[in-house]
């Protein structure tokens, strides 16, 4: 049996989903989800691989059918791959894709009944592709329309797979992307891959000459990457596999296996990353005003974290000492805006490696209202959940309750998903 939404239904001689029993909401907070894209990633891939995993179709079709445009029906089908198991899915449009500039995606999906999670995710996802086209046609983000990723397949891509990784709630790591050769035809002509907008979302993100002559990435498979991933590695050190997922691409090559293998697991051992590294100077002419708006700029920037300590230099003199934490493929803007906003003459940068929870934000349901819900995961412990409190002191306001009520109910209602998706 297949699936189908929209305005009408597809079918195949067996249920992509019959194999496997579906997985429970934030059953991966703790955990790993690592996109083995050796052939390349899309974003059918992506949602392929991962309701193969165990993600329950259902979770795209609830995510997709919220944002209330037409004009396609989706397809989930079991293909295999000689005798490897794998599941297609595709997008299927009933007639011309419509263009869209930019901020019309993005009012699009803020406007829908999404969770905030899934929402905010897509939202980031089409800002990397925005950010992309924009720079690869030097004009402001709001003169961005898309051709290719902006039709209505892209958007249910992207939001189909936000709602998959939110369902999960692991921390996503992906192997290197892979680079094929030659060219690509679009709207502008030829242009050589990796195309500028695929190129600039994988800023950050490590490649690998993949020896075809091929579009292997494309560019809503890279913005997923760009945008969500937070680690790299041909294959995470200590992966322990709990399940295993396979998404089929469109293409077929002769001598590559064209899909890509989603794989949910534990890690092992406790991992020390080395990514990170620490900008600091030191200040003695800086009020507190300007030491706050530094901070402020460097937060703005790429840095993870930054603040100020009080120090004493030579001679007795009172200084601050100016932090900001990044990784090290950001070091650079960092310093730059340190030495822009703060009366230093020169930044110290050091090597930071640091151990870290596992964290996802999740999205609860109280008496008040719906609140996301930071959960830090791993082995170090039993999970720390915190309420996001912004959004805990504006339901306050909005019903006259307490703020502290509306943070432990919210906590009380994370706690309980979690007990739930671990039965």
């Amino acid at each position: 049996m297949g699936h189908g939404h929209g305005h009408g239904h597809a079918s195949s001689d067996v249920d992509p989903e019959a194999h496997r029993k579906p997985l429970e909401a934030g059953c991966g907070v703790g955990q790993i989800l690592f996109l083995d894209a050796q052939s390349g990633i899309a974003g059918d891939m992506t949602i392929a691989a991962l309701v193969d995993l165990g993600v329950p179709f259902s979770v795209v079709e609830e995510a997709v059918g919220a944002l209330g445009i037409g004009g396609y029906r989706l397809e989930l089908r079991s293909q295999s791959i000689g005798s490897l198991g794998a599941s297609k899915f595709d997008v299927v449009l009933d007639g011309q894709a419509e263009t869209r500039h930019y901020t019309q995606i993005d009012e699009l999906i803020a406007g829908a009944a999404l969770e905030t999670p899934v929402a905010d995710a897509a939202r980031k996802i089409f800002l990397r592709l925005g950010e992309a086209e924009a720079s690869a046609h030097r004009i402001d983000i709001e003169q961005v329309h898309f051709h290719e990723v902006g039709a209505v397949d892209a958007i249910v891509d992207i939001v189909g797979a936000a709602a998959c990784l939110n369902h999960l709630g692991a921390e996503l790591w992906t192997s290197p992307m892979p680079i094929g050769h030659g060219s690509v035809k679009c709207q502008h002509g030829q242009l050589p891959l990796p195309a500028p907008a695929t190129l600039a979302c994988l800023r950050g993100v490590p490649t690998v000459e993949a020896g075809i002559e091929a579009e292997l990435v494309t560019p809503t498979g890279a913005a997923i990457v760009g945008a969500m991933a937070s680690g790299f590695a041909r294959w995470p050190d200590g992966l322990v596999a709990s399940h295993i997922g396979w998404g089929r691409g469109t293409r077929e090559f002769p001598d590559r296996l064209n899909a890509l293998r989603a794989v949910l697991g534990s890690r092992q051992t406790r991992v020390k990353t080395s990514d990170y590294v620490l900008v600091e100077c030191n200040v003695d002419d800086m009020t507190g005003e300007l030491a706050a708006f530094s901070i402020e700029q460097l937060m703005a920037g790429a840095a993870v974290d930054a603040w100020a300590t009080p120090i004493t230099m030579k001679k007795g003199r009172p200084a601050l000492t100016l932090s900001a934490l990044c990784r090290a493929s950001d070091s650079d803007g960092v310093a730059r805006v340190m030495l822009r906003e703060t009366s230093t003459i020169g930044v110290r940068v050091i090597d930071a490696g640091r151990y870290e929870r596992p964290r996802k934000i999740i999205s609860v349901d109280t008496e008040y209202g719906t609140v996301p819900v930071k959960v830090s995961g791993g082995d170090y412990g039993p999970p720390q959940i915190k309420a996001e409190f912004d959004v805990c002191a504006q339901l306050a306001q909005n019903s006259g309750v307490p703020v502290r009520l509306i943070v432990e109910a919210a906590a009380a209602a994370a706690r309980a998903k979690l007990d739930k998706s671990s039965d």
